[in-house]
């Protein structure tokens, strides 16, 4: 199937491993320059020339954290300059801390806030522009099942990653006169070193191993396994490509069936 994306011009943040680095991957296999970026220089440069070297790809890598406004701004400036055109940003964040309620700080909520929310507001602010502009878009803000299905000590993720669900919907509303598309996806568990992080604070209250909280989480989902990166990519490279062209305001779960509602 042709996706249509080849000359498109994408940013996909929090993109030097993990999940984002594998939309960015998919995305340069069908024929669209990437900007890529994140906080740590050297990581960053490893992945860009990865991704280079793999697909043939442009790929620019922009040094930015999330958390700074200013950094976002120069992100979008940047990929416009170099690639003349942005047709796809894909919000992809990295998730707070586990920690219970009453263990959460104020500062904890605030920094969240930015992280996760704000830096997708922003950067959906600085893109639509040029979106509008040649009446062509594509946003995929990356979420979690923790927006639909609580998660234990993810109170931070699952009350901001809810509002990313809303934000969604309004601004797929907002957009949809100029043909720019907006859907939310909501990656399960993964095998990603975020997924690490919180099986390495569950091992250390549970009294097990990693590995062993890692195959308890892969118990509840019926799939009997955790996803990899790019089977999540792959949804989000189809979101942002021309055969989505009637999808928009849509929340995707890729979970393995973890989700119990129907909704």
């Amino acid at each position: 199937m042709d996706l249509g994306l080849s000359g498109r011009a994408a940013i996909v943040t929090g993109s030097s491993k993990g999940i984002g680095k594998a939309i960015a991957q998919g995305l340069a296999e069908e024929g669209a320059k990437v900007a890529i970026c994140a906080r740590d220089t050297n990581r960053l440069r490893i992945a860009e020339r990865e991704i280079e070297a793999s697909t043939g790809a442009e790929v620019l890598a922009v040094k930015a954290d999330l958390n700074q406004v200013n950094d976002i701004k120069t992100l979008v400036t940047e990929t416009h300059q170099a690639f003349r055109r942005i047709d796809i940003l894909v919000n992809n964040t990295g998730g707070p801390p586990s920690k219970s309620f009453l263990a959460t700080s104020e500062e904890d909520w605030r920094h969240a806030f930015n992280q996760l929310f704000m830096s997708v507001v922003l950067a959906c602010r600085e893109v639509a522009p040029y979106m509008k502009k040649r009446r062509w878009g594509r946003i995929i803000n990356m979420n979690s099942i923790a927006a639909k299905q609580p998660v234990e000590n993810l109170g931070l993720s699952n009350s901001l990653r809810a509002g990313i669900i809303g934000l969604t919907k309004t601004l797929s509303n907002e957009f949809a006169e100029y043909n720019i598309l907006v859907n939310s996806v909501c990656p399960g568990y993964t095998l990603t070193d975020r997924v690490e992080e919180l099986a390495r604070t569950e091992s250390q209250s549970a009294g097990k191993t990693m590995k062993q909280i890692i195959e308890d989480w892969a118990k509840t989902i019926p799939l009997r396994r955790l996803a990899k990166p790019r089977e999540i990519a792959d949804l989000v490279v189809f979101l942002a490509s021309e055969r989505a062209s009637f999808i928009t305001g849509a929340t995707y779960q890729v979970d393995g069936g973890w989700i119990k509602g129907t909704t």
